[in-house]
């Protein structure tokens, strides 16, 4: 198996997720091979939770420009993880 380290990239702190942590849905950055299974396992030996669902989604690369130059943004993935009710709400979340 994977290190969970590796598969679990960073968290995603916007507006609209900040709105899901009440309903203990959390985002997380993942690696772009990662499947639904190893998050679902990466999660729960990090921070030590039951998870309840994984949802992923792909996110594309966007065409950017610099001046004359032009290129394009990196393909990433996201995961949208919810916890179970009875789980304890994640303290790396906390302060935000």
């Amino acid at each position: 198996m994977k290190d969970p380290r590796d598969i679990i990239k960073r968290p995603v702190i916007t507006e609209r997720t900040a709105e899901y942590m009440g309903d203990l849905k959390y985002v997380f950055e993942v690696d772009i091979r990662a499947n639904k299974t190893e998050i679902k396992q990466a999660v729960e030996a990090i921070f030590k939770v039951k998870v309840k669902n994984v949802n992923t989604l792909r996110v594309p690369a966007k065409p950017k420009r610099y001046g004359r130059h032009s290129g394009y943004t990196s393909e990433w993935k996201k995961a949208f993880v919810t916890l179970t009710a009875d789980s304890k709400p994640l303290e790396f979340f906390e302060s935000v």
